[in-house]
């Protein structure tokens, strides 16, 4: 867009003498996530290798590690639980070694009936700190059952606050932050586009300005990003970029013979590895039943975020364009990995690349 004080209004005077001019920058990175803002895109890149491991939330938990990292709450509450397991209600056991001839055997046998965690030993030490006049207090455990009120652990810790929590070594656990990798973020992105006869230069024209802005956007996307430029007529070859967007027409029209040579390309980058793009271009003009016999085919069998088909005819649809029509019958208007758009002005342009942009599948992997 004109920046303020671009002097290009209507009032310009045309003359022979140049001007100062002033450039602003805006690398890829910076596109891309302007267009990502602009078009509600989140597009999630996958990668082939790890370039950094950054450290995470503390999730992970080791038996060693400084004091610092000590997870106090965790030892706090595995001793806290260890509490209620073993604590009991010491008092209604003293009043049991006070049953007339009972032994701490007795007890102890009714204890574990009630899955107390009493030892003997400190039975054997109350029964044996049993007053003499409060021996044979109560007829029979019945009799304390019945007028002796039992208190759980929970009610006493409630009434009497704790005083000491049993931590234990093994309760002890460090915090450890999580190491996260980062994968380095590829694409590949092969570009075709139609050299044929047919492709004069307005409908040339139309694919470089739909062409340029996606290959800027995938740079400035990913950390490593890769192109591949193939032109076709009846035939398909690999060309430069710089070939690409100054290659002339001339020849028959055999789009399948691109599509060939891509899936042969793309087996230098994994699926598993790369995040792929396959952009092709032309005025829908393509030799007779090779849509539907092979390049529908060869489209369904190549693994790709996203195919992409732009037409390009200034005119309107020629009577033999129906290279675009046959896509969109065959895989839908709402497919999630495959995008058609008409380029028919300039004016198209951008409507075109979000259209092609918004349409990448969710499900990459």
């Amino acid at each position: 867009q004109p920046q303020p004080g671009d002097d290009d209004g209507d009032d310009a005077e045309p003359g022979e003498e140049g001007g100062e001019h002033e450039y602003y920058e805006m690398d890829p990175d910076e596109f891309a996530e302007e267009l990502d803002e602009e078009l509600g895109l989140d597009l999630d890149p996958k990668g082939k290798k790890v370039i950094e491991e950054k450290e995470g939330p503390f999730t992970d938990l080791t038996r060693t590690g400084p004091n610092s990292t000590l997870d106090f709450e965790r030892m706090f509450k595995e001793g806290l639980k260890r509490k209620l397991a073993m604590d009991f209600d010491e008092e209604f056991l003293r009043e049991l070694c006070k049953v007339e001839g009972i032994e701490p055997r007795d007890v102890f046998e009714w204890a574990r009936g009630e899955n107390l965690p009493v030892s003997m030993a400190w039975i054997e030490e109350a029964h044996s700190n049993v007053p003499d006049d409060e021996r044979g207090k109560w007829a029979s455990i019945e009799a304390v059952e019945e007028n002796v009120e039992r208190e759980d652990v929970q009610q006493k810790i409630r009434r009497e606050g704790i005083d000491h929590v049993p931590f234990r070594r093994e309760d002890e656990r460090y915090r450890h932050p999580e190491i996260i990798e980062e994968k380095e973020k590829n694409v590949v992105v092969v570009n075709i586009r139609d050299v044929s006869g047919s492709m004069r230069e307005k409908k040339r024209e139309l694919v470089e300005r739909t062409f340029t802005p996606l290959d800027w956007y995938l740079q400035g996307k990913y950390d490593n990003a890769e192109f591949v430029y193939i032109a076709h007529d009846a035939d398909a070859w690999e060309v430069e970029r710089d070939e690409f967007f100054g290659i002339r027409s001339g020849g028959g029209t055999k789009i399948s013979s691109a599509y060939e040579l891509a899936d042969r390309l793309l087996e230098e980058y994994p699926w598993s590895d790369w995040n792929r793009y396959v952009f092709a271009a032309g005025d829908s003009e393509n030799s007779s039943n090779d849509t539907g016999e092979r390049v529908i085919p060869l489209m369904e069998e190549i693994p790709a975020n996203l195919h992409a088909y732009v037409e390009t005819q200034p005119s309107g649809n020629a009577i033999n364009a129906t290279h675009a029509e046959e896509l969109e019958r065959h895989f839908g208007t709402d497919a999630e990995d495959v995008a058609v758009a008409y380029v028919n002005d300039e004016a198209d342009v951008t409507d075109a690349i979000y259209d092609i942009l918004s349409t990448e599948s969710d499900d990459n992997e």
